[in-house]
């Protein structure tokens, strides 16, 4: 990508690029997410009024994608210039998209915890409030949602941004013409400075990441992944309990297609004295590759059918509803499996005192209402969670640190 700046009044502004368009000026050189980088540019607003200055970074290859990014800005000393190259490059967030739990160490997350706590903080015309004023989130969403979907709206909102969205696009897009994946995200990300997919299939994610040029947030890809709802659950499990070393965690329900206990199960075998119990009907058991990846990274797992005995050990029940979109025409199966695991009080008795039981939500029967009266049923403060957590992500992804 070649890119140019001019000064105009002690305001960098970006007047040519590889498209041959002009762009708006800015008080500041955020970033050129326009043009397809992910750079931030941020610290560019604290150089000095002086002279142009020109430094070249390089180019970054990261997942197969090239990003040629140039730092331009008024520097009292060529010092300033080196200090804000540095700056840069050092507040660079290390994703360039959100697509699977594996991408994260415990370093990243609790980075991304940290921000997301000061994300905590910011309301209505607060600081921070028009972080990400000017850029365009599009959410392209071809599984019904509600809480994901205006969950990353609103975080997007809440920092200043904007919003294209599709409630169903898989029936209300092109999608519905025939049209590609890959063709929708060339489309859109015209349009828009991030994505945000929920797909049907399994590592749709990852493809849309291969044809991009902008940042891809994966939202729940079919039965495969769900990144940030396992964020939010671990970011909650920390605030709730205090820590997320030496945990017993019960996952419970729909194990087999629940995306979520995927991502979650990656996220907890990279803390110590983890323990792990599955509870789930025959048919919606536990996949084998999350086993042996638990095996293998050292985590202490076992299966159990008995709720009871699992409630009374564990600091985190983790209810999920039997999926039933995922049976087709087995309604024999699914009426097999529903049911069968019911957190009501009798299981929150045994439950100990400093536990929690979360839900990605939605709850179907699998939870009983009048659990909700309980402190420990924490997950609505689960969901109120995810905004932060997605607020962060938006906030790193488009600007860095």
């Amino acid at each position: 990508m070649a890119a140019s700046f001019a000064l105009c009044a002690s305001r960098p502004m970006l007047v040519s690029s590889h498209l041959g368009t002009p762009m708006r000026p800015t008080g500041r050189v955020e970033s050129v997410g326009a043009l397809g980088s992910q750079s931030s540019f941020s610290q560019l607003s604290r150089l000095s009024p002086c002279k142009l200055q020109w430094q070249s970074i390089g180019t970054d290859q990261m997942q197969g994608r090239k990003y040629s990014m140039l730092i331009a800005g008024c520097a009292a000393s060529p010092n300033d210039t080196i200090n804000a190259q540095q700056s840069t490059l050092n507040n660079r967030f290390p994703l360039q998209d959100v697509l699977e739990a594996q991408q994260f160490d415990r370093k990243l997350l609790n980075s991304i915890f940290e921000v997301a706590r000061e994300m905590e903080d910011i309301e209505r015309d607060a600081a921070g409030s028009e972080l990400l004023k000017g850029f365009l989130m599009a959410t392209l969403f071809y599984e019904p949602s509600t809480r994901t979907r205006l969950s990353f709206e609103s975080a997007m909102k809440r920092l200043g941004g904007e919003v294209l969205t599709t409630e169903n696009a898989r029936e209300f897009s092109s999608a519905a013409k025939g049209e590609t994946l890959e063709d929708t995200i060339r489309t859109v990300e015209g349009y828009s400075d991030i994505i945000v997919l929920r797909h049907f299939e399994s590592g749709a994610a990852k493809k849309a990441a291969n044809t991009a040029n902008i940042p891809i947030i994966n939202a729940g890809d079919g039965p495969g992944q769900h990144p940030t709802q396992a964020l939010l659950d671990m970011y909650t499990i920390k605030r709730e309990i205090g820590h997320l070393d030496n945990i017993r965690v019960g996952l419970v329900g729909d194990l087999a297609n629940g995306r979520t206990v995927r991502s979650l199960a990656y996220l907890l075998a990279k803390y110590d004295g983890v323990k792990i119990y599955f509870v789930a009907p025959d048919v919606v058991k536990m996949k084998d590759d999350i086993k042996d990846h638990l095996t293998d990274s050292g985590v202490d797992w076992e299966e159990s059918t008995d709720l009871m005995e699992v409630a009374s050990k564990c600091d985190v029940i983790y209810q999920t509803r039997i999926q039933r979109e995922r049976f087709g025409d087995r309604i024999d199966l699914y009426n097999a499996a529903r049911g069968k695991y019911i957190v009501d009080t009798k299981v929150m008795n045994v439950l100990p005192k400093h536990a929690v039981v979360l839900h990605p939500l939605p709850r179907l029967d699998e939870i009983t209402v009048e659990v909700d009266s309980d402190p420990r049923a924490a997950y609505f403060r689960q969901a109120k969670n995810g905004l932060h957590i997605r607020m962060a992500l938006l906030k790193l992804l488009l600007l860095g640190y």
